[in-house]
């Protein structure tokens, strides 16, 4: 029972640090006292939260985003997403995200949930939404984003995903769960 006890303790935060602040997030070091009593170190990414949006448009596709990726070199097929402003609600950025990263607005849009995608080194909720009644407006790239905007069939996503094509964990884990709420739904 004891071992129980401990598991429901949270951490002692003896110091904390932050290392270098970024444009949208900082990474930061803080020295804990964990609830077993062990006292060490953990380097973070302390993140203000983002959005990820499965938009999908009235004839079945669903518009994706095939951005260049510094960190990994190369271009990867994604959901349109990004980072919340300061003081921004989840909502509001996804609705921002979609018109910037794809140029169409959302008629309706339902989040489907939020999700802590890399605990273990970084803070960052992501909230994920499912956007339909898709408009087309104007996209508006950031200077240091390079996006081309690609329609497929949300079955071609799930191929995609199997033969090891997507290797975004946003994009796998919002298109499985938009699957399963259009599944739910009785429209897929």
């Amino acid at each position: 029972m004891n071992g129980r006890r401990d598991a429901l303790k949270t951490a002692k935060v003896e110091s904390s640090k932050e290392v270098f602040r970024g444009r949208s997030f900082g990474f930061g070091v803080e020295d804990v006292t964990l609830p077993n009593g062990v006292r060490t170190s953990y380097a973070m990414v302390r993140h203000p939260g983002s959005t990820g949006i499965v938009a999908l448009s009235a004839d079945g596709m669903v518009l994706m985003t095939h951005q260049y990726r510094h960190v990994i070199g190369r271009y990867v097929l994604e959901i349109p997403s990004g980072t919340m402003e300061k003081g921004e609600e989840p909502l509001a950025c996804a609705r921002r995200e979609l018109e910037e990263e794809t140029g169409y607005v959302a008629g309706s849009i339902e989040q489907l949930g939020a999700v802590h995608i890399m605990p273990a080194y970084s803070d960052e909720l992501i909230h994920i939404f499912l956007a339909t009644d898709l408009k087309p407006s104007v996209q508006n790239l950031d200077t240091d984003e390079i996006i081309e905007v690609r329609k497929y069939p949300f079955r071609k996503l799930m191929e995609l995903i199997e033969d090891g094509t997507i290797t975004d964990g946003l994009t796998i884990l919002a298109l499985y769960r938009a699957g399963a709420r259009l599944q739910s739904a009785g429209d897929q």
